[in-house]
């Protein structure tokens, strides 16, 4: 159930920055879904999710009553087809659960949706503005080498070429946001902020 407050996607590839960008949002008011934790709770919490999650890919999707996280990533990561599956059964819910919260957050102007594959599961067209927030490669790699000590750069390189470049999200995108450590970031979304408060 839509509402009137302005449905605003927030999006970027890994290391982009999409997520400091969300928090400056929160700092200026704004509710914020961050659509990818949400989807990580549904898919431990939802019963049904589970159980279609365990029948797709099998026992060792959950141990102890816990989705296998590492596991189920190592899975999807390189079988586009088994990855399609899961943003299948994961995608619609996250979509369900987004328009409950908007539904209890119409008092602001507007509300931000924080998604890394806006774009690509097509959910960015129940969305009223995308956001698109961008940075060099070489940026995105040193920021994630920093803040995920677990990947190497050869990792986070293949990562960055399974994802839909800023090229191509650029298209169904309304706005960018540069990221880049050199432009200054709050005064490009204090302008966004303005501009979805006074539609």
């Amino acid at each position: 159930m839509r509402t009137n407050s302005l449905s605003v996607g927030v999006t970027g590839g890994i290391g982009a920055g999409k997520s400091i960008v969300c928090v400056i949002f929160s700092i200026f008011g704004a509710p914020v879904y961050d659509a990818d934790a949400r989807a990580r709770w549904l898919m431990e919490n939802d019963p049904a999710l589970r159980q279609q999650i365990s029948e797709t890919f099998g026992e060792k999707a959950f141990i102890s009553g816990r989705l296998n996280r590492n596991w189920l990533a190592g899975e999807v990561f390189s079988n586009n087809s088994l990855l399609s599956k899961l943003n299948a059964l994961v995608h619609p819910l996250v979509g369900s659960d987004f328009e409950e919260w908007e539904s209890r957050h119409s008092a602001f102007p507007y509300v931000i949706k924080e998604a890394a594959l806006l774009i690509e599961t097509g959910s960015y067209n129940a969305l009223d503005k995308i956001v698109l927030v961008t940075a060099p490669e070489t940026v995105r790699i040193n920021r994630i080498l920093k803040r995920d000590t677990h990947r190497n750069e050869e990792q986070i390189r293949d990562i960055i070429q399974k994802q839909l470049r800023d090229e191509e999200k650029g298209k169904h995108a309304d706005y960018l946001l540069r990221n880049d450590g050199s432009t200054l970031l709050i005064p490009q979304i204090l302008q966004l902020h303005a501009m979805f408060i006074g539609r």
